[in-house]
């Protein structure tokens, strides 16, 4: 069937919040602060999730994750996303969520495959020790109140242990609003394909919303899973990177307007202006010309892929140092040059290959928490924000 004869997708139900066009902007750290998302609504429609607060740090009221959890005034429904490895602890963030009015939206990661995430027990590792999966989401559902609380997940560690199933259900009964499934495990971490059919295989076990994360890299990979798996909306992270305009792509999508081979195709200057677009926003956020600056450096291969950019002048933008600075290399670009097809399209950030899992020892023993790793998770948890 040709995703042109798919008709609008459903809005996705927040409590009292609507999302008319069922898409989610991944957390994605270093990356999804307020600058990005406000780039990426200017182009769209959807739910865009801050990067990953770490819910110690929140507690403790660290100034970075102060500044992380802060929205612009355009961010009408805010999300903030919440890593933890204990329940106590994502009670009090969550209470202070709440409390203090800085978020209408909480999302909680148990999909993060970083090592230095797992192997404290957080992230993709935590749902194999189920009891204490269960009381974290218990614990942030009831001090979340009438807020919409969710839950992003992963298949599992790796193959052999997998929880994706098991978890849902948890999250379900807990009062989770809708999981989210990266179809990977912990293993997997960005590498090969993404399995849509572990995604579709969750949709069928639960009653509440499920959306798909995985190898969403254009509006046609959005229409493909949501017809292949039944999921209710989709997760979109990598795919957006240096390509803002995706979210137009997805809106148009998800309202029944699209049609193969339609969407944006932009020449240099769109991308030259969006670039420079996102290193003013990011000039505003850090509220310093230079480290804004220095954050768009990353994003420099990014929005340029596939165009006739020369390697000299990537590296220049590289090492920009002012909005002024930049502004000169852009203007020494041709700005009419067309949009270069499939070159710019495809996979871009995070690759590799498959890894062995880093755990704490003896993680992989039990699905139980003994006594002495209970009380040391609070422990565990980082003492900062963003990854």
């Amino acid at each position: 069937m040709s995703t042109a004869t798919l008709t609008a997708a459903a809005p996705l139900r927040l409590g009292d919040h609507r999302v008319d066009v069922p898409v989610v902007l991944a957390p994605m750290a270093g990356i999804t602060n307020t600058a990005f998302r406000r780039l990426c609504r200017e182009f769209g429609a959807g739910l865009y999730v801050s990067e990953m607060i770490t819910s110690r740090a929140l507690v403790e009221r660290t100034p970075e994750t102060m500044r992380l959890i802060g929205h612009h005034p355009s961010e009408t429904f805010r999300s903030i996303q919440l890593y933890t490895t204990d329940p106590d602890t994502v009670r009090e963030a969550v209470t202070i969520l709440v409390a203090e009015d800085r978020a209408d939206h909480i999302d909680l990661n148990f999909g993060c495959p970083v090592p230095k995430v797992t192997r404290k027990g957080g992230g993709s590792a935590l749902p194999w020790k189920t009891g204490l999966f269960r009381e974290i989401v218990e614990n942030a559902v009831r001090a979340a109140g009438p807020l919409p609380l969710t839950v992003k997940m992963r298949k599992g560690i790796d193959d052999d242990h997998l929880t994706y199933l098991e978890a849902g259900r948890i999250a379900q009964d807990a009062g989770a609003a809708y999981v989210a499934l990266h179809g990977r495990t912990a293993a997997d971490m960005y590498s090969g394909h993404a399995d849509w059919g572990a995604i579709a295989r969750l949709k069928e076990a639960l009653d509440i919303p499920v959306l798909g994360n995985g190898d969403i890299w254009s509006a046609d990979d959005a229409l493909r899973m949501m017809r292949e798996t039944g999921v209710d909306g989709v997760v979109v992270g990598r795919g957006c990177l240096g390509r803002p305009w995706l979210f137009g792509d997805l809106a148009a999508a998800m309202r029944g307007q699209w049609s193969e081979g339609s969407g944006y195709h932009p020449d240099l200057g769109t991308v030259a202006r969006a670039f420079r677009r996102h290193a003013e926003l990011l000039v505003e956020f850090f509220e310093d010309e230079g480290r804004g600056c220095r954050d768009i450096r990353k994003h420099v291969a990014w929005y340029f892929k596939g165009y006739p950019v020369g390697g000299e002048l990537r590296a220049k933008l590289a090492t920009a140092s002012s909005l002024a600075e930049i502004d000169e290399l852009l203007g020494t670009l041709d700005w009419s040059l067309p949009y270069p097809g499939e070159g710019a399209e495809g996979a871009r950030g995070r690759q590799g290959g498959p890894r062995t899992p880093a755990l704490r020892d003896g993680w992989l023993d039990s699905r139980d928490v003994d006594g002495v790793t209970r009380a040391d998770m609070s422990a565990n948890e980082a003492h900062n924000s963003g990854g």
